[in-house]
């Protein structure tokens, strides 16, 4: 089911975006172009015409496919979900740590390490 409604969403979107494009632009008349008046009998909207209610027609089908798609989309489960996950024990980290920092420095003026006295040059 979700693949067929992925299907008929791309179709209904290729064809709106053909659809929208074959339509001319309101005010792209040739009388509009020579600065003359571009109403038409039923106003200067015009009548409905039939590429007008196809593309209406089209782009409720594209809401309504869009909104199934995001409807399956919470009920489906993740890729991801079917991935066998290896699980490692962790390493404990032994008592005494080996690393470059092995105790802190005292900070100046706390007091906590001897401070060493200047020395003086040789000559």
């Amino acid at each position: 089911m979700y693949t067929l409604v992925v299907i008929l969403h791309l179709i209904v979107c290729l064809f709106l975006i053909f659809i929208i494009l074959i339509q001319s632009s309101k005010g792209a008349e040739m009388g509009a172009a020579f600065g003359g008046s571009s109403q038409t009998l039923f106003g200067s909207r015009g009548a409905a015409t039939v590429l007008s209610k196809v593309t209406t027609i089209a782009a409720i089908v594209f809401m309504l496919t869009s909104l199934s798609l995001a409807i399956f989309s919470v009920r489906r489960e993740s890729v991801m979900s079917s991935v066998p996950v290896k699980q490692s024990p962790a390493k404990p980290l032994p008592s005494t740590a080996t690393g470059p920092l092995q105790e802190k420095p005292a900070a100046p003026g706390q007091g906590g390490a001897q401070q060493q006295q200047p020395v003086a040059p040789a000559k």
